[in-house]
């Protein structure tokens, strides 16, 4: 798609409009629609961003010929279908975690994209985050050494949010812990074991069938000796909101602080006991965008002057992550090569969390990822 603008069409305006002024300041983007099922919201953010093309029905979405990609931020359950819907309507997808919520929908997708050739791009935050990008820098340099082992935990206490939330299997939506454990060595994940631990309130575990307080699985590597360990809680489990990573190599190691907003830790090996740890700063990779998306790695559409009566709270959240993730999807499409992660990584990615539930359910039985996504 060279020598061209790629119009780009937003589905969902909750976490979605955060993304609008990104793509709208791309030089390879044009911001040419925007979809949302209410029409009073769907005309305030369209008259706050100034954009004309407005939808409150994504299939007529996707029938308009001018639309070339469609980033999709609706609700969870709306992933897969939606995607699904897209794709066959030739149309690239970017679409935000997880991939769908059923390995059948997963590998439907990855079908899709191969039958077409169209792009699919989950837009996983934490591998576009300033601190994995940090460890994936020093991991390219040798600065780590061997990594030895990966553990990633995302704990988040989800009382109160509305709609599909309440008894969500935690492992259902994994992907910020398992994004960076595969996307740091560029792995596949083989197979998994997962237990559940503890039990969250009857009226909760009505929604989905799910009883557990935690979930907790091993991640076998493909063709590798690493395997990595992930965490997620959702609800009845006491802890602040944390996204982390921790990376272990021979050389040096890295650790994501207990608390937010707290600096991380650096483990240097053969050094003096007490000079072990050292506390780090995390640089900001803003450099790496066109100079027109760069501030809003720190900030984000709250910021933006007169626009800021309007109920967008994520500024820079996700560790500034969302110009590189619509940087990434823009120029896969100009350049006509695989996102990272392209259609069968994020299938891998998504599906090693719905075996994880499934393993958990059976005691903590080995669950093989499905050959499409390996």
């Amino acid at each position: 798609m060279k020598g061209k603008k790629i119009n780009i069409a937003i589905v969902g305006l909750g976490f979605g409009a955060e993304f609008i002024p990104i793509y709208q300041r791309h030089p390879h983007a044009h911001l040419y629609a925007i979809c949302q099922r209410t029409q009073k919201k769907l005309d305030v953010i369209g008259d706050a961003f100034g954009i004309g093309k407005r939808y409150t029905d994504f299939n007529e979405l996707i029938g308009d010929p001018e639309v070339d990609a469609v980033h999709i931020n609706s609700p969870i359950p709306d992933h897969g279908r939606q995607t699904i819907a897209a794709l066959q309507a030739g149309k690239h997808v970017a679409c935000t975690v997880p991939m769908a919520t059923t390995v059948e929908e997963c590998r439907k997708i990855v079908e899709l994209t191969k039958k077409t050739g169209l792009k699919y791009m989950m837009m996983e935050t934490v591998v576009y985050a300033r601190e994995f990008l940090y460890i994936k820098e020093l991991y390219e340099k040798g600065e780590l050494g061997k990594v030895q082992f990966l553990q990633a935990s995302h704990q988040q206490d989800m009382d109160g949010w509305p709609n599909y939330w309440p008894g969500l299997p935690p492992m259902w939506y994994a992907t910020h812990c398992v994004g960076p454990m595969l996307g740091l060595t560029k792995a596949t994940a083989e197979y998994v074991s997962c237990f559940g631990s503890g039990t969250i309130r009857k009226e909760l575990i009505r929604h989905y069938g799910s009883p557990f307080a935690v979930e907790t699985a091993h991640i076998k590597f493909k063709d590798s000796d690493l395997s990595a360990r992930i965490i997620r809680s959702l609800f009845d489990t006491a802890r602040q909101y944390r996204e982390s990573i921790d990376v272990y190599g021979s050389k040096r190691s890295f650790e994501w602080t207990l608390i937010e907003h707290e600096a991380h830790v650096m483990h240097t090996a053969k050094v003096a006991e007490a000079k072990i740890p050292k506390k780090v700063k995390v640089p900001d990779y803003a450099k790496r965008l066109p100079k027109g998306i760069r501030p809003f790695t720190t900030k984000g559409v709250y910021d933006l002057g007169k626009k800021t009566h309007l109920s967008f709270t994520q500024g820079a959240g996700h560790g500034g992550s969302h110009p590189h993730l619509a940087h990434e999807f823009v120029m896969a499409l100009v350049e006509g090569r695989d996102p990272f992660p392209n259609a069968k990584q994020s299938a891998n990615w998504t599906c090693v969390g719905l075996c994880a539930h499934e393993s958990a359910l059976k005691g903590g039985a080995i669950v093989k990822l499905p050959s499409f996504t390996i």
